[in-house]
């Protein structure tokens, strides 16, 4: 029986909190590190299951990694050409991420493999990467309308190729350039909107020639990467969920530290300063490559806007806490260009509209977005998540403005990307408990 969540009022947020590390870099770091000549160290690596789906998967391709303690790894890597392959099948789990850049990655391999995944990932669409890739030469099987699992055949000798994508994908980009560093000559992708660019920056930290810029990116096969130390900054998404509770919540100023905050990735931070949001960005550095600040966030009211299409790509997993937001808003905001939401691990535009109406809020939806009417006193009910670790934790930031307790089932996806958001929340002032 899956876990729930009874989430009422709380108190003001406040204090300092350190989320857990970047789920994107997590997946990279471990990828790139392993296919690295000599030993890198991994610090702030997501202790999440997708994460972890993704290193188990290296370790059943002959990679050697240890961990010394909790979000630390020592891969040894085995160089550009030294995966073994392996005659069971590689689970990913619920990691869409990490199944759509291994099947870049293992296209260029000497040998087959076969990627399988959870009944949530089992649903999402595999042609966006396997179409392009077949364009590069290489063979990869799906079941019945793209789907998983994903055979892929090695040994095929893949070509560089120009490719401009349709869709606005850095999952798409980065299976491209990780199959790029095994092809014959040039690979490069143009983006009909920039995404985010963590492969391109870990490639060049590793040392691989690359040029990319906003929406392109160059590399050529042939080279090899380099073992470095790597530090993954604090995830944004995870840290998405208490910008909002602190901007709605009246009373709170909350401190949360060493956020990555790669442009490719703070969309939200934009859509929620045009619409009033009170937050600051102070210590800026950065680690592993990454730009990083802590975020001050203070209580603001919020007015509800347009959400500029632009700053769509940079922030399709944090829209399920945006509507959140727009709900506490004064105002009518209008997403369009959002269409991606409705092949996350759920489809996040209706799992959203509905939960958000059964808490008494009008929300419109449309094919890629939806009209939310702000400005309603939210009230108590029971959702469900659908299994979407994202719409669960949305639905813990709505129920601190609500009447009264709000159930949400089928929370145990959330150890995919937060592992410990309840006890998190709770120290930050949420009212949160496992029931």
């Amino acid at each position: 029986m899956s876990a729930s969540w009874i989430a009422s009022r709380g108190g003001p947020l406040r204090g300092e909190l350190v989320v857990p590390g970047d789920k994107s870099i997590s997946h990279r770091s471990i990828m790139l590190a392993s296919l690295a000549d000599g030993v890198s160290r991994i610090e702030g690596f997501l202790e999440g299951e997708d994460a972890r789906a993704t290193e188990a998967i290296f370790r059943q391709l002959g990679v050697r990694i240890d961990v010394p303690s909790e979000g630390v790894r020592i891969v040894h890597g085995v160089g550009i050409d030294g995966l073994r392959g392996t005659s069971e099948a590689l689970d990913c789990g619920n990691a869409g991420t990490g199944m759509r850049l291994l099947a870049g990655l293992l296209a260029g391999q000497s040998f087959d493999s076969v990627l399988v995944g959870d009944e949530s990932l089992s649903k999402r669409p595999m042609r966006r990467v396997t179409v392009p890739l077949a364009k590069m030469g290489a063979r990869i099987d799906t079941a019945e309308g793209g789907l998983p699992p994903l055979r892929i055949h090695g040994g095929t000798a893949l070509q560089g190729i120009d490719f401009a994508s349709e869709i606005a994908s850095a999952q798409v980009k980065s299976a491209m350039l990780l199959a790029g560093l095994y092809a014959r000559g040039t690979t490069v992708v143009h983006e009909p909107h920039p995404t985010r660019d963590y492969t391109e920056r870990m490639l060049k930290a590793l040392g691989w020639p690359i040029e990319f810029s906003p929406g392109y990116a160059k590399l050529e096969g042939g080279h090899r990467l380099s073992a470095a130390d790597i530090v993954v900054p604090a995830d944004f998404s995870s840290a998405a969920f208490f910008i909002v509770a602190a901007t709605l919540v009246p009373g709170s100023e909350l401190r949360l530290k060493r956020v990555g905050i790669n442009p490719r990735r703070t969309g939200l931070l934009h859509v929620l300063r045009a619409m009033g949001a009170d937050i600051r960005e102070e210590n800026a550095g950065e680690q592993g490559g990454e730009p990083v600040c802590d975020l001050v966030v203070r209580h603001a009211p919020l007015r509800g806007i347009e959400v500029p299409v632009e700053h769509v790509a940079d922030m399709i997993d944090e829209f399920p806490v945006l509507f959140v937001a727009a709900a506490c808003a004064q105002g009518r905001t209008v997403v369009r260009g959002a269409a991606e939401l409705r092949v996350k691990e759920s489809d996040r535009i209706a799992t959203m509209a509905d939960g958000l109406r059964t808490l008494g809020v009008q929300v419109d939806e449309t094919a890629d977005g939806a009209t939310i009417h702000g400005g309603a006193v939210m009230g108590a009910g029971a959702i469900g998540s659908h299994g979407d670790h994202r719409i669960a934790m949305s639905f813990a930031v709505a129920a601190q403005l609500s009447s009264g307790d709000l159930r949400i089932d089928d929370v145990d996806n959330v150890a995919t990307s937060f592992p410990g958001f309840d006890n998190l929340a709770r120290t930050s002032g949420f009212g949160l408990r496992a029931l």
